[in-house]
């Protein structure tokens, strides 16, 4: 009995773990870091990274079962993502959890910051958000308008469509984000 419990969820890892991947991919597109504004280091990584993770789960949680239990997985695989990072970027075993307590201070304050921006319409509370934590001041306009698009393109999308589609996200396009 209790060994069909590990099956039913190692099942569901390698499509939440295939899912995280192209989150992850979407959120190191250059349009992000050249026109968005997102600085290309460690940090801004992490807030692309962030921003991509949070629009997915906003979905997630919209959608009937299982799907908050997959946005559960999706944040597991975020951290452990970002802890083997750490390890091989040379981080100690000592550190590794006082960085990642920090890491998850960050991200939930992300969270918090982001989602009442996204609460309200237009791109004016985004983009002030957006400047503060993840970007230049004349980015911000443009990753916020790219937030609201792939925001839309996630809210047409059912869990299958989610798990199983290649493109979760829209490309970054100086063009689109700047309408």
């Amino acid at each position: 009995m209790i060994f069909g419990l590990f099956g039913k969820r190692a099942s569901r890892r390698a499509p939440v773990d295939a899912l995280f991947g192209r989150v992850a991919e979407a959120s190191r597109q250059p349009g992000l870091y050249i026109e968005g504004g997102i600085p290309d280091s460690f940090e801004g990584r992490f807030e692309s990274l962030a921003l991509h993770v949070l629009l997915v789960l906003r979905r997630l949680r919209e959608l009937p079962a299982p799907a908050s239990e997959l946005a559960q997985e999706l944040i597991d695989a975020c951290f452990a993502y970002l802890e083997l990072g750490f390890r091989n970027g040379g981080i100690s075993d000592v550190a590794v959890p006082k960085r990642m307590k920090k890491i998850g201070q960050m991200f939930y304050g992300r969270v918090q910051a982001y989602e009442a921006a996204l609460a309200s319409p237009g791109i004016d509370a985004l983009s002030e958000a957006l400047r503060r934590n993840a970007c230049s001041p004349e980015g911000a306009p443009r990753l916020a308008a790219y937030i609201r698009q792939a925001q839309a393109a996630l809210a047409d999308r059912d869990l299958a469509a989610i798990l199983s589609q290649e493109n979760v996200f829209p490309a970054f396009s100086r063009e689109e984000a700047s309408q």
